[in-house]
């Protein structure tokens, strides 16, 4: 079978050929990245969020980054608070903001909220975390102002606790656990209150407004699962890291699950480790880890309403994929771009092996993972490939 019968080019008709191919209408569509900062998929992912937009009814995006920060970006996008240069600069974290593709997404999100009604709306599916977090202390105020007194804890008690954000977010915790407070009786203390609040908040529900409760929730998952984190970043277990990268995903996929309900088709867009179904791998030092990804996780809840859509380089900064990978096979494609059914291309190239990249920020597909896939957004030439680090 020709590979072409299976594959779209990336234009109108085809992402929507792509969308009728699915078992069901996704309330949330994963676009996955097989390397962050690659500056053609940036444009293709925009090219696709703005066909789904204007023709498919999307009304969301999510990106892999900061869900607090991200609330800058959806300020600005709803009601033009701000400026485009200060909102790139704090609503992003990891870098998100410096990337041209970034830039020119929120530029057109602005301007077709000015033109619309039914307003587009963007959010961050992280955490404020990398490989050591932040304090909760942004999650936790937020949440304390939302709810209607006269509540159990004070401002004051909560912020004796928290104490200076510099002891939460102390990059050194990521490779000495002895430096976290995440088991300190301030931190265990946080964590009993934090749940007071959160219980609070399930009382108080019929008084918040559809925005405050939307913001109320996200500030509640996110404190608990910060507090979580950091208590996990004080574990000195060989499990250490793959607890934390599970939690993690975890977050993301709480995150993505309240995107998805808020009706109105989503796009997310983040690395594929995070967004595919199947387990994670990775190798970290001298270990192996494998953790349940933000998209399995998700997909238990979502079904097929949840689907994905991989990526993967052809010939990326000079890297040529041998002709026997994914990727070598998907570069015969008559299209430098192209959308491809990746359960029907399972079937159809067995024997194909796993690519070797000298590239350490690209993750190549895995042929024996196809048939988790819903589908691959192919590039067959990038250039544009800033550092990951």
């Amino acid at each position: 079978m020709d590979i072409k019968d299976m594959a779209w080019p990336v234009d109108g008709p085809g992402i929507s050929a792509f969308l009728r191919s699915l078992p069901a209408r996704p309330a949330l569509l994963g676009l996955g990245e097989a390397r962050h900062f690659v500056g053609e998929l940036g444009e293709l992912r925009n090219e696709v969020f703005r066909h789904l937009v204007e023709h498919e009814g999307y009304r969301s995006f999510a990106i892999e980054s900061d869900c607090l920060r991200a609330l800058v970006v959806d300020d600005y996008l709803t009601t033009g608070a701000g400026t485009l240069d200060d909102v790139m600069e704090r609503g992003f974290s990891h870098r998100f903001g410096t990337p041209p593709a970034n830039r020119e997404l929120v530029r057109w999100m602005r301007a077709y909220n000015r033109d619309h009604d039914d307003k587009l709306r963007f959010f961050g599916f992280d955490g404020p975390l990398e490989y050591w977090a932040e304090s909760p202390r942004q999650a936790l105020t937020a949440l304390h102002a939302l709810l209607d007194g006269p509540l159990p804890h004070t401002l004051e008690a909560i912020d004796a606790l928290l104490g200076p954000d510099e002891r939460w977010s102390d990059e050194a915790t990521a490779t000495d656990p002895a430096r976290s407070i995440g088991r300190s009786a301030d931190a265990r203390r946080l964590r009993l209150i934090t749940d007071d609040l959160v219980g609070l908040l399930g009382t108080q529900a019929p008084r918040l407004g559809e925005r405050d409760a939307e913001r109320a929730a996200l500030y509640a998952r996110t404190a608990v699962g910060l507090l979580r984190y950091h208590h996990w970043m004080a574990d000195t277990s060989p499990e250490r890291w793959t607890r934390l990268s599970a939690l993690r995903d975890s977050m993301m996929a709480a995150n993505l699950r309240a995107i998805a309900s808020r009706g109105g088709p989503a796009l997310a867009f983040g690395h594929n480790l995070h967004l595919q179904r199947n387990k994670s791998a990775m190798r970290f030092g001298d270990r192996e880890l494998e953790w349940w990804s933000a998209g399995a996780i998700a997909a238990t809840r979502l079904g097929d309403r949840y689907a994905f859509l991989a990526t993967a380089l052809g010939t990326a900064g000079g890297d040529v994929p041998p002709p026997d990978t994914v990727e070598g096979i998907l570069s015969a494609l008559p299209w430098d771009r192209a959308l491809v059914d990746a359960r029907r291309l399972s079937g159809a190239i067995g024997g194909a092996v796993p690519r070797v990249s000298r590239d350490f920020a690209y993750f190549p597909l895995d042929p024996a993972q196809l048939g988790t896939m819903d589908g691959i957004a192919f590039i067959g030439t990038a250039s544009h490939l800033d550092s990951v680090t």
